[in-house]
């Protein structure tokens, strides 16, 4: 590190090789709750296969994920067990809403349903369709692992914050 607080040679190396491997290895958590989970299970069959995009070891433990999948409606007396899931999860964390429901509310604009999940957590990656085709998450899915690669996602963004914070406090 520079006196100048600007990252040297090494860590920049470093981060680009961490931001690598984690791109190339997300453990995915499905939260379905509607008929995206069926759509999300197509996606993980053998026609479409996520697991050739570093994806494919599927969790059910908050503490075990790193990428939480948001299928489905979400309704008021969900959106706290979601936050809770979501805060289950190690750092880097990162969120993909899966279809109309989960991103916007989807055609039910009524007070027991969430317009949009992006009101409880935040969310890294949309995407839309009712349900959405297969092709349009392994998209999502690729255009996750080019932010994460250039760490430009959320978690990465409060993490380097922190860096910066702590580097302040010691400096």
């Amino acid at each position: 590190m520079a006196k100048d607080g600007s990252s040297g040679f090494l860590t920049t190396r470093l981060d680009a090789f961490i931001n690598w491997g984690r791109k190339n290895a997300m453990w995915p958590l499905p939260f379905g709750t509607s008929c995206c989970g069926i759509e999300m299970m197509a996606t993980l069959c053998s026609d479409y296969d996520m697991a050739r995009f570093g994806a494919e070891a599927v969790r059910f433990s908050p503490r075990q994920a790193d990428l939480l999948i948001v299928a489905g409606i979400i309704n008021a007396k969900m959106a706290p067990v979601l936050r809770n899931v979501y805060d289950q999860m190690s750092d880097p964390k990162w969120v993909m809403s899966f279809g109309a429901c989960a991103s916007s509310g989807g055609i039910f604009n009524v007070y027991s349903v969430t317009q949009g999940i992006d009101t409880v957590i935040p969310v890294d990656v949309y995407v839309p369709g009712c349900p959405p085709a297969p092709e349009g998450v392994l998209h999502a899915l690729l255009r996750l692992q080019d932010r994460v690669a250039r760490g430009d996602t959320l978690a990465q963004k409060r993490e380097a914050a922190l860096k910066r914070a702590h580097q302040t406090m010691r400096g």
